[in-house]
């Protein structure tokens, strides 16, 4: 592989510059190769040999530009735990441009890590080791349990010290998305007082991800119209796997519908729907049960951009944006419904069920119970921590579910093969996730490797599983995550 014909396309360069500031990586010292995705890799058409070669990593590590690549800077604002900043961006990653995969969908190729930028607010621009393989590894992990995410392509180390508390190994991450364009990169285009700006990115975001709503009538109702669909499925997945994202600002919500910035997200063990982990979320505006109502928060935050786009009478389009953002609570609920039936087996629907499955989740925050195992049980899964299911309510509510199996002609094949679809068997647990960081930050990469090699294969029973499903010591309940910055 040439490294000056690398692939790239670089059409939001061609975007007013309003949205981006051009420039180049900042060089670092002595970069090493950490981890390449290869699979990923090579659905990219790039040559993990390549990539993994001096020339490679140089480019991984900003050093070297390949040369169709116009490398970039990309600007939004945003609402940050409520509060309104005019002017975010990438103040510490740099987009080298797009790639198309084996089936010609293109994705950004973005380097984390690689300096200061015009939107870098004070900081240095770096990151650390430990943060950037922990984005790799719940990133991937995130791929493999089916829910739409940004990717990891691979990590580099740069040979120079970040300092935080306590200096840290530096650090380049280089990840992969459908996009960036974020609720926040719209909130920017208006803040412009462009129309036209406005207008150029609504376009290009149409054409780049949904080209059937290009000819209606309606596009940027039609705009939103998608993006609630796709956050709402979105949303219901990460209730489905427990996780907690952990900064769902305005920024950090992709239009092209997947997971993005993995700073301080972490999964839920333990049943809590209060659950917290970000040590800056001092209120819970991110616990896991507020993640539905701040999507519908974020979301109500695009329409408002969008207003201009939707009708020429100001009075009017914002009549129609909120009609349409309060379709989001009936889906919403219609879906998370759905997923909840499907985790527990239940084929069709039964007036009883939302009592059923309410009632479980009480149960299960009440007994402190885990709540992937909890599910794991229930498909007859062995796991270590059994004794909780011995509960005189956890029995007496089991009774009733199985009687509930009976109806609509299910089958016990059937509610299985359902459950299995919806129900990991492992999840990246929070424990499991900080030892291999700390072993990595000792250049002992196998327990990372013995990780990811389980968390590639979620809904599976694996030899060598139980090691990976157990509880975290209790000294780990107060787990704390950090955003890396």
């Amino acid at each position: 592989m040439n490294a000056t014909l690398f692939g790239f396309h670089n059409s939001y360069a061609r975007l007013p510059e309003h949205f981006f500031a051009r420039l180049s990586p900042t060089p670092v010292s002595d970069p090493r190769l950490v981890r390449i995705n290869e699979d990923l890799a090579v659905r990219l058409k790039l040559d993990p040999a390549f990539l993994g070669s001096p020339e490679g990593v140089q480019i991984l590590a900003g050093n070297r530009v390949p040369g169709d690549a116009e490398p970039l800077a990309m600007a939004y604002a945003g609402f940050q735990f409520g509060g309104w900043v005019p002017q975010l961006g990438d103040g510490r990653a740099i987009l080298l441009g797009e790639l198309a995969d084996r089936d010609g969908v293109r994705h950004d190729v973005q380097l984390k890590g690689c300096g200061r930028t015009p939107f870098s607010r004070n900081g240095d621009g770096r990151a650390a080791l430990g943060p950037m393989l922990r984005e790799y590894i719940i990133s991937e992990a995130i791929h493999a349990l089916n829910i739409p995410t940004t990717r990891s392509l691979t990590v580099v180390k740069t040979g120079e010290t970040v300092m935080r508390e306590t200096p840290l190994i530096g650090a380049i991450l280089t990840r992969v998305a459908k996009s960036h364009i974020r609720v926040g990169t719209f909130q920017y285009a208006v803040i412009s007082d462009d129309k036209k700006n406005l207008k150029t990115l609504f376009d290009y975001t149409v054409d780049r991800h949904y080209p059937h709503i290009k000819d209606s009538k309606t596009p940027a109702l039609d705009l939103i119209k998608t993006v609630i669909e796709k956050q709402t499925k979105l949303v219901v997945d990460w209730m489905r796997v427990g996780f907690i994202h952990g900064v769902m600002n305005t920024d950090n919500m992709a239009i092209s519908g997947e997971t993005i910035d993995y700073g301080p997200c972490a999964f839920m063990d333990t049943y809590d729907p209060e659950t917290v982990f970000s040590s800056i979320d001092q209120q819970g505006r991110y616990a896991y049960f507020n993640q539905p109502g701040i999507a519908k928060w974020n979301l109500a935050r695009l329409a408002e951009s969008l207003i201009p786009l939707i009708d020429n009478d100001k009075d009017k389009a914002i009549k129609i944006a909120t009609e349409t953002i309060n379709s989001f609570a009936e889906l919403y609920k219609k879906n998370w419904f759905e997923m909840m039936r499907n985790k527990l087996g239940l084929q069709g629907e039964d007036l009883k069920d939302e009592g059923l499955i309410i009632d479980l989740l009480t149960w299960m925050h009440q007994n402190k119970a885990d709540y992937t195992n909890t599910f794991c049980y229930l498909m007859n899964e062995k796991i270590k921590e059994d004794k909780i299911y011995s509960n005189q309510g956890f029995i007496s509510w089991k009774q009733q579910w199985q009687e509930r199996l009976k109806l609509h002609n299910n089958s016990p094949e059937k509610s299985l093969k359902l459950m299995h679809s919806a129900n990991p068997l492992v999840i990246p647990r929070n424990h499991k996730v900080e030892e291999a960081l700390e072993a990595a930050n000792n250049d002992d990469l196998n327990p990372m490797k013995n990780l990811l090699k389980v968390l590639e294969k979620p809904y599976e029973n694996q030899k060598g599983i139980s090691e990976y499903q157990s509880h975290a010591p209790a000294s780990d309940k107060k787990y704390q995550t950090f955003c890396g910055t």
